[in-house]
């Protein structure tokens, strides 16, 4: 092997590597770098060679915090193939690149089955486990919508048949939009939602709209209630999969979620994508998890679950430790633990 690693620039050897190795691979993707980028966040994209060959690739962010800087790899690295030489190669590299950057841990969170083998590797190269919840969609709710929207409905949960039969025998009314200007009516909602479901509101998510929309990747839909909205989700649209990225409403007195959850299915599938992504779900059996009662929301449509290995830190630094205590109460603190 001659492997080496350098940056790429060019966006379609990038994305023509990640549509055939990583397309699940959401923050890997092009348009996740360029959403970093809107939000001043430094990143730089780099691909693994063996020789002339492309075998992996790594879009890289520095955060810095005030507790810190780390280097983070969401749903990366990808590397074809699971030959140790190639993932060595891979953390080597980032280690240099976090020294260089006085970084004090490397953060990564490969799209790796959550597997004894896949622990094993990372733990080969002196990583350990994050201290941090489930993060990254590391545990979603999936659903295959190439089949008829009839056979859709017909592996719904009996209630969720049921109250999108009553949203469309009520009228309600789903408006999809790519303008920005749009999400006003979602941050109205959101910050009641993250209060009822005791999870914590993201940032950034008006320039991660507009970048994905400018190239038509990505709608708002709206439900109303005689008028009133009272349901907005964001859908982004990424390789072969519709991702449900962030919602909000309101209680109301008629199922305007489950009229949106339909409306985006059923578009997804006229855009030709073959899954749905529910994005992420809490652990079976965990009631008192921020996530469940949303969780069996999502479920209700059908679906499976899939898993992945939680993110691995390699430490570098005795600073290292105040971070991950940090991130080990806040997890505890938010109802994750």
């Amino acid at each position: 092997m001659k492997l080496r690693i350098d940056a790429i620039l060019d966006r379609p050897v990038w994305e023509y590597f990640w549509e055939a190795h990583g397309p699940q691979a959401f923050f890997q993707s092009w348009l996740w770098g360029e959403v970093m980028k809107r939000q001043s966040v430094p990143l730089t994209r780099f691909g693994l060679y063996d020789a002339a060959h492309l075998v992996g690739i790594f879009q890289v962010a520095t955060i810095r915090a005030r507790r810190g800087t780390h280097l983070h790899v969401r749903h990366g690295p990808i590397v074809v193939g699971s030959e140790l030489a190639l993932w060595k190669h891979a953390v080597a590299f980032l280690k240099g690149q976090a020294k260089n950057d006085g970084a004090s841990f490397v953060r990564i969170s490969p799209q790796l089955e959550d597997s004894h083998t896949s622990r094993a590797l990372l733990r080969a190269f002196g990583m350990i486990p994050a201290a941090v919840h489930e993060v990254d969609a590391e545990r979603c709710w999936v659903l295959d919508i190439t089949p008829s929207e009839d056979v859709l409905m017909a592996g719904m949960r009996k209630t969720t048949r049921y109250e999108i039969k009553r949203a469309i025998k009520e009228g309600i009314v789903i408006d999809k939009s790519e303008d920005p200007e749009a999400l006003q009516s979602f941050f109205d909602l959101y910050r009641q939602t993250a209060a009822r479901h005791r999870f914590v509101p993201h940032k950034g998510v008006k320039e991660e709209f507009s970048v994905f929309a400018k190239e038509h990747r990505g709608l708002i839909f709206s439900g109303s209630d005689h008028g009133e909205t009272t349901a907005v989700a964001i859908v982004l649209f990424s390789g072969n999969e519709a991702i449900y990225h962030h919602g909000a409403s309101r209680l109301s007195r008629l199922p305007v979620n489950y009229a949106i959850q339909w409306e985006a299915i059923r578009t997804a599938k006229k855009r030709g994508m073959s899954v749905y992504n529910f994005w992420g779900v809490a652990p079976d059996g965990n009631l008192k998890h921020p996530w469940w009662g949303h969780s069996q929301f999502k479920k209700g449509f059908g679906g499976s679950e899939r898993k992945t290995i939680h993110a691995y830190d390699l430490p570098l630094s005795p600073t290292y430790h105040i971070s991950r205590t940090i991130e080990f109460v806040r997890t505890r603190l938010r109802g994750y633990g």
